[in-house]
């Protein structure tokens, strides 16, 4: 996380920032970073149901930048496999230079490592779903036969206390 990257990474970490929908326009990516707001909004992109927007508070002030970032790496970057050092949070909230393009850059390598896990996941799922959906039908049936034969039962034991 600590490597700097070449400029062609650093290209293609920007383009693919600009796909993701931001609630502030990006002029420098430094500043704009800083507060973790928009990282949160990064990765909420991608998994709707990890993150809750409303617990990140844009902020200037280095108490409330420090509490969003140790908020994203207890709650939703751990759930990724991914911690933001300390040290590294630390320059991330006074705007160092050079030091969120790297921690973007893993994000985004750890982002599709869990698509890629949740895909793979989904594709099980529809495995065992069209295979199990073979053998349900004769077991619907017979629920369903065991269930009319109750209802005829209860008809029957109505009959009986009548006579």
């Amino acid at each position: 996380m600590s490597r700097e990257l070449n400029e062609e990474e650093l290209q293609e970490l920007y383009a693919w920032i600009d796909k993701v929908p931001l609630s502030r326009p990006k002029r420098n990516i430094t500043r704009d970073f800083s507060d973790g707001v928009m990282a949160a909004e990064v990765a909420k992109h991608f998994f709707p149901k990890l993150v809750d927007l409303h617990n990140y508070i844009p902020a200037n002030s280095t108490a409330q930048k420090l509490s969003n970032w140790n908020l994203l790496n207890r709650k939703v970057f751990s759930k990724m496999n991914f911690h933001v050092p300390e040290e590294t949070v630390k320059r991330i909230v006074l705007s160092a230079a050079g030091v969120i393009e790297p921690v973007l850059s893993t994000l985004r390598e750890k982002i599709d490592k869990k698509l890629e896990h949740t895909t793979d996941n989904i594709l099980d799922l529809e495995y065992f779903d069209t295979r199990n959906h073979e053998q349900p039908h004769a077991e619907i049936h017979q629920t369903e036969v065991a269930q009319l034969r109750g209802g005829d039962m209860k008809k029957d034991d109505k009959r009986r206390q009548r006579n």
